[in-house]
Formats: structure tokens, C-alpha cells, sequence
């Protein structure tokens, strides 16, 4: 508990700002990303973020869904149908 206790007195506010500052930008990278593969459903992927922080494997599945999306799309175009 000292150890705690020195940490906290010897950092100072720029610090914690700074490691808060890191420690959000990763908890919404998936919301980033989504924002560039899959814009129509990065307000889920944003919502999804805040619980799957918590866990690294949920976090990994909200990261792939932001990458990969809207790949189903992609990949299950109908051929055209010639008449």
C-alpha cells in the first residue's frame, strides 16, 4: 500500500492527464477505426466500447466487427442476373 501511496504523491497532474488521455484513446480505437471501415454502424461500435473495455477478448471482437463490418457486404453482392 505504501508503494501506492508514494506513486500517487510523486506524479504529478500533466501525468495523470496524460496516462487518462492514453488509456481512453485505446478503450475507443474500435470506434475510431469504425469510423473509417464502417461508418453506418460506428454508433453501436461507440456504445459497445464502453463495457468491452473491461474485458480484452470483448474489446478484440468490438475491434473486428469495426474492421470487418461491413465486409459481409462486400463479399455477398448478388451477381447481376442477365435477362
Amino acid at each position: 500500500m505504501e508503494f501506492l501511496t508514494q506513486l500517487f504523491d510523486n506524479t504529478s497532474p500533466a501525468q495523470f492527464a496524460v496516462v487518462g488521455a492514453s488509456v481512453l484513446f485505446v478503450w475507443f480505437l474500435p470506434a475510431m477505426v469504425a469510423m473509417m471501415f464502417n461508418r453506418k454502424q460506428v454508433r453501436l461500435i461507440a456504445l459497445a466500447c464502453i463495457p468491452a473495455g473491461f474485458s480484452l477478448i470483448a474489446w478484440g471482437g468490438v475491434m473486428v466487427w469495426a474492421f470487418t463490418g461491413n465486409m459481409v457486404n462486400r463479399f455477398n453482392k448478388k451477381p447481376a442476373t442477365q435477362e
